[in-house]
Formats: C-alpha cells, structure tokens, sequence
C-alpha cells in the first residue's frame, strides 16, 4: 500500500513544477518574420507554423493536402487514443490507464489551417532563424521513417488532417504537452519544469506576434 504522504507529495510536486518556469531570465525579442505558435484544446497543445518561409517550405517534406493552406499543425499524443479517441466512461478509464502507465506507440498528427485556430488558446512567439529552423528539425526528427527515409502514413491526408508514426514513446513522463514543450525549448521559448498539463505550457509561453 502506497503510504498516504507520497500521496500527497508527488501532485504537490508536480504542480510546483508545473508553476515554476525553465529558465528565469527574461527571453531575448525576436521580430514575428520567424512566428511560432502553440495551441491548446482541452489536455493537449500542439505546434502551429508558416506553411512556407524562405528558411523551409513543408511542401517539400508533406503532401499538399496538408500544405494547402497558410499554416500547419503539429501534435504528439499516444497513437491508440490519438487515432480512435474513446467516448464512453467504460472505455475511457481502461485505455487512459494504459495511456498513461504503460510506454505507447505513438503517432504525430499534422492538420491543415487556412488561419491560426480561432476556437483553441494560442499564443504565438517571434524566433530567430537559427532557433525556427532548429524546432523545424526537432519536429522532422519526431517522424518515424522507413529504411528508405520515407514517412510512414496512418491515414489518409486527403481532407487535410493526417496522422504518421512518430519516433518516442508515450506515457505519463512523456506525454503531448512534453513534447511541445522540448519542442519549445529548442526554440528558446520559455516552458514550465514540468509540462505535463496543457495549462501550464500555455502560461509560460509569453506571446510577441
């Protein structure tokens, strides 16, 4: 039986975690010629960039159903629960349970946006170039990719939102907002200690564009 003080500390830890930020110095300004963006719906955040700059087209790298449009989404989440997301209690709490202690295959989702999302929180950031095209990799590096260097599609991207295997695994350490946030981090973008709750990354984030 787990004594009744871990209890209580490990949430107490993990809220400070998720109050105090990464880095405390005040974040260098960027102009918005480089903009990132971070949403939130619900439990989890994503990333949300420029379909085209003149340091990287995502043309080049997904198929035009998904670059069709101005801007194009990112999210990291547990594939089973990301691709078929349950609606009934009996469902929900058995496969949230194995989301969140058992290591998962995971799955990258990308959506297209004619215009930043105007129905989820989002704040958007000014980068420099270097910084822009270092969470470019990060999020390139987070496809999984056959032994010819192809990405591997789960479903099909015709109506603009697709999802693709991705490298990591899931779990209660690493879960979509973790991801976001080390996303963040190469970015120089100010994230919490701990980023497990969307909430928090949304309020470390100090939007500039």
């Amino acid at each position: 039986m787990i004594p009744l003080s871990i209890t209580l500390v490990i949430p107490t830890l993990l809220t400070i975690g998720s109050l105090l930020p990464r880095h405390w110095q005040s974040q260098a300004q960027a102009s918005c010629h480089y903009k990132v963006c971070v949403t939130r719906t619900d439990i989890h955040t994503n990333l949300v960039v420029p379909v085209q700059t003149e340091a990287l087209n995502w043309r080049n790298y997904l198929p035009e159903p998904l670059t069709r449009s101005e801007y194009v989404g990112f999210g990291w989440g547990e594939r089973n629960w990301y691709m078929n997301p349950p609606t009934r209690l009996e469902e929900i709490v058995p496969r949230g349970f194995r989301a969140l202690f058992f290591p998962n295959d995971a799955a990258l989702r990308v959506q297209a946006h004619d215009r930043l999302p105007d129905h989820d929180e989002v704040k958007c950031v000014g980068v420099d170039r270097s910084r822009y095209l270092a969470l470019m990799q990060f999020i390139k590096q987070s496809f999984q990719r056959t032994e010819q260097g192809n990405l591997i599609q789960l479903t099909d991207p015709a109506t603009g939102t697709a999802f693709y295997e991705a490298t990591g695994r899931y779990s209660i350490v690493r879960n979509s907002n973790h991801w976001t946030a080390d996303g963040l981090e190469i970015a120089s973008i100010n994230t919490p200690l701990w980023a497990g709750f969307s909430s928090a990354v949304m309020q470390h984030v100090q939007a500039t564009c």
